[in-house]
């Protein structure tokens, strides 16, 4: 007999293209730490929309934000003003210690946007000869998937069949910061990376990194350009993950978490000289900075401004991390991370990281696996010590499940 999960799933694959490929969970609503299937059927969130969802599912706050907004004013496009436009660059900024903000949707698009200005800066402030200007960027980085992007990735499966792709780029070992040094030469305008890789599976780079490319793009007259698009607003127990490390950098992506799981909201935030190159004609956005993305994302950032949340990612990242700790006798060969953020490595002779995550949702847990035999945690910053150890729990199990069935 065909279950009401089995239905959906049949009929998405009759006709939606086949470019994810999910688990066997179909959700029909959620509220804070919890999604529930179709069949009424909880699921602890441990995945949240890849740090979309920071906040949980529905935060009240937020849902009263965007309903406020909604019965005034959604959609005007940038070609006039709005209310709620300049409240939320100006609170933004100082949240994360820019200047001014460029508002956009997704991240992909926020990244686009900090290309194309530090482009723009190496032409008409640096003085790069026209069409030379070069990009350092790190290997296994994610910024996101458009052709620009994808053009300088070192993942085979987002780049195979789709060139011919856009030059100006180079790429270095991630965490190395003389390699870094070594690519640049007179025509590199920027260097672009993740604080943390989060695609490649939370990958934390060695102390002092980033601060070496602070120093490094600093002496060399380089824009230091920090996506904290998965890594920024709270999840790791700071803001933004270069207040961790003590480190400013002139140019911050933001996205996911900005929009507050409601709506797509993005920004980068930065130097008021840099942003200036822009000029009005020469990059924009119709939904960009709308309305209702404006003020979701300013209840976002009030969320954050008195620190609380950054405190409770460092508060739950403990439990979450001291719970991995002593997972190595049940198959875990290694796990990383940074606040309530964790990339967990599973021995690949007992299981993939998809069979674990399907285990994981037999036991009522969503997460998601990535290269291979690694899973990702990073459950909302509204859970509990008790969704800790639960997500921990069933995680135990699972493992302990695939061991009894070798």
């Amino acid at each position: 007999m065909t279950t009401l999960t089995e239905t959906y799933i049949e009929r998405e694959a009759n006709v939606l293209a086949h470019n994810y490929h999910p688990l066997g969970v179909v959700a029909s609503r959620a509220r804070g730490a919890f999604v529930y299937d179709v069949s009424g059927r909880p699921y602890l969130d441990c995945l949240s929309a890849y740090s979309s969802l920071n906040f949980g599912h529905g935060h009240p706050t937020l849902r009263r934000a965007l309903r406020r907004q909604l019965g005034r004013l959604a959609l005007t496009s940038r070609a006039i003003h709005h209310d709620q436009l300049a409240d939320f660059a100006t609170e933004l900024s100082a949240l994360v210690g820019g200047e001014m903000v460029l508002p956009m949707n997704s991240g992909a698009e926020a990244v686009e946007t900090a290309l194309k200005v530090a482009r723009a800066w190496g032409y008409r402030v640096k003085g790069v000869p026209d069409n030379r200007a070069t990009i350092i960027v790190a290997d296994n980085n994610f910024h996101g998937r458009t052709l620009g992007i994808v053009s300088f990735s070192t993942d085979d499966s987002a780049r195979k069949d789709f060139g011919p792709f856009l030059p100006g780029f180079v790429s270095v070992p991630y965490g190395d910061a003389e390699a870094l040094e070594a690519a640049i030469d007179d025509t590199t305008v920027a260097v672009m990376v993740e604080p943390i890789q989060g695609e490649a599976g939370i990958i934390v780079p060695p102390s002092g990194y980033l601060k070496r490319v602070r120093e490094v793009t600093a002496t060399k007259n380089v824009l230091f350009i920090a996506d904290e698009i998965q890594s920024g607003l709270g999840r790791t127990g700071a803001t933004l993950q270069l207040h961790n490390e003590g480190v400013h950098a002139d140019l911050v992506i933001l996205g996911k978490a900005l929009g507050g799981g409601l709506l797509p909201v993005s920004a980068v935030v930065g130097r008021a000289d840099v942003l200036r190159v822009i000029q009005p004609g020469q990059h924009g956005s119709t939904f960009g900075g709308n309305p209702l993305a404006a003020a979701v994302g300013l209840a976002v950032v009030r969320l954050l401004a008195p620190g609380t949340l950054q405190r409770r990612a460092r508060e739950l990242g403990d439990h979450l991390h001291r719970r991995l700790s002593g997972m190595s006798l049940l198959g875990v060969v290694g796990f990383r991370g940074v606040g309530l953020w964790a990339g967990v490595d599973v021995d690949p002779s007992l299981a993939t990281g998809r069979q674990v995550a399907e285990k994981l949702v037999e036991r009522g847990v969503l997460t998601k696996d990535t290269h291979g035999s690694t899973l990702r945690f990073a459950p909302p910053l509204i859970a509990t010590p008790g969704h800790i150890h639960f997500a921990m729990d069933q995680l135990e199990d699972s493992l302990r499940s695939l061991s009894a069935g070798r």
